[in-house]
């Protein structure tokens, strides 16, 4: 007998408590310009099962060190241990990217080829526009969340 599972999880940006109740994850500044991960975690509800659906609400915070470039990030996910899926197109955050700028990319997502089941990885990716020599600087937000619905047996 199948049962419909439901795991809703807030795997980002775990921390100190805050007054204002608004949590970031430590800032990653990239060292190269190719694509770094700024936080990655693995969501591994209590039970196996196939899935039916996934939906997230992931915010992250991207800036550049200086003001002449802009970013690029994209958030992916995996089967645990597998290749990477991009979850949206990649995102650019314009020049003049010098100020925090918060994005966040939700809705419903169904299985694909290589992150179609639990337990699975899911991270943050940012980079600089361009080979000018700023970095790229991300944070999560401890508001992220993921919620999976799966039947397990």
């Amino acid at each position: 007998m199948l049962t419909i599972m439901e795991h809703i999880e807030h795997p980002f940006a775990k921390g100190n408590l805050t007054t204002d109740g608004i949590q970031w994850s430590a800032e990653k500044t990239t060292g190269t310009d190719a694509y770094e991960t700024v936080e990655e975690v693995t969501v591994n509800p209590p039970a196996l099962g196939a899935v039916i659906e996934f939906e997230f609400g992931l915010t992250g915070a991207v800036k550049s060190s200086g003001a002449a470039e802009g970013i690029l990030f994209k958030w992916q996910a995996r089967n645990k241990g597998g290749n990477w899926v991009d979850l949206h197109p990649e995102i650019t955050y314009a020049a003049n990217a010098s100020a925090y700028r918060e994005y966040t990319m939700s809705g419903r997502f169904k299985p694909v080829n290589g992150f179609s089941g639990v337990p699975f990885d899911l991270r943050l990716m940012i980079k600089s526009a361009s080979a000018g020599g700023e970095n790229a600087v991300g944070k999560t937000k401890s508001s992220s969340y993921v919620r999976v619905i799966y039947a397990a047996s």
